[in-house]
């Protein structure tokens, strides 16, 4: 198994270059065909035709995303032919929530990035990245929105609770891991009463040992001063892991998204990059 076809989302936050350069060095590193996948939040024109005043502003705000799409994509191209990678420029022309999630379903992972309340091109709807991750069937490799990552999975840490969510993400990553050559797993004690039966972190380290990953667990993480989001990003830290990767849970309630309690923490509060799974 191998990562063969990379989307990655690409807007016009500050963020859209070097999240496009993680991309490009994952498809340079799996000899990759990337796919650079342009959605952007697009409010109602409508809305602005009837608030007086405000339909110059759309048109000015329109024309600027119009030039600041052309010079990505023309950055894009330049991009692949440095980095002698093969890929595709997209920009479907639809809703973000139904194109990337639509379009992701083709790609073996997608690099998508967190939100980022100082810049309001980061924001592509509401709770895009919790969709993405819930709806796309693939795994997303969500990269913070602060902070440079010359390297993407050298020094990778398993977030591991025995779930299925968990156990999608582990092989799910397994590329990564295999090219990394080792992992390190922590695992979180969620003392759920409805989880159903859980796989011990023992049996999937034999798993994932079975693929040539050498393999060092680390202590449980529990604490009752902290959530077990709050003490995966502390021993992300202590280990100097530059990936993390665990399973995204949530769940649909009266139309909305209720997400796990770990889940949303990283959501909110990555400090590295984590690729989950659902």
């Amino acid at each position: 198994m191998s990562y063969k076809t990379i989307l990655v989302h690409l807007d016009t936050s500050v963020r859209a270059h070097p999240r496009l350069e993680t991309a490009l060095q994952l498809a340079k590193r799996f000899d990759a065909y990337l796919i650079g996948l342009y959605a952007v939040f697009e409010p109602n024109a409508r809305a602005f035709n009837v608030m007086a005043g405000s339909a110059g502003y759309y048109e000015v705000q329109a024309a600027m995303r119009r030039e600041r799409a052309g010079a990505l994509e023309r950055l894009f191209h330049a991009e692949l032919t440095r980095a002698g990678v093969s890929g595709e420029w997209l920009a479907p022309g639809e809703p973000a929530d139904r194109a990337v999630p639509h379009h992701a379903r083709c790609a073996d992972l997608v690099v998508a990035g967190q939100d980022d309340p100082g810049d309001p091109e980061s924001y592509i709807g509401e709770s895009f990245r919790e969709h993405l991750i819930m709806s796309a069937g693939r795994p997303v490799l969500l990269m913070p929105y602060t902070g440079f990552f010359a390297t993407v999975g050298q020094v990778p840490m398993i977030a591991w609770d025995g779930g299925r969510e968990a156990a999608r993400a582990v092989h799910d990553a397994l590329p990564l891991l295999k090219a990394a050559g080792r992992a390190s797993i922590v695992t979180v004690d969620t003392k759920a009463d409805d989880a159903g039966p859980r796989i011990a972190s023992a049996d999937i380290a034999a798993c994932i040992a079975r693929h040539g990953v050498e393999v060092e667990m680390v202590s449980s993480v529990s604490d009752a001063q902290a959530s077990a989001g709050d003490m995966l990003l502390s021993r992300a830290s202590d280990l100097g892991a530059d990936l993390v990767v665990m399973g995204g849970y949530g769940h649909t309630r009266l139309r909305e998204l209720v997400l796990g309690g770990a889940t949303r923490t990283f959501l909110e509060s990555m400090t590295v990059p984590v690729l989950m799974s659902h």
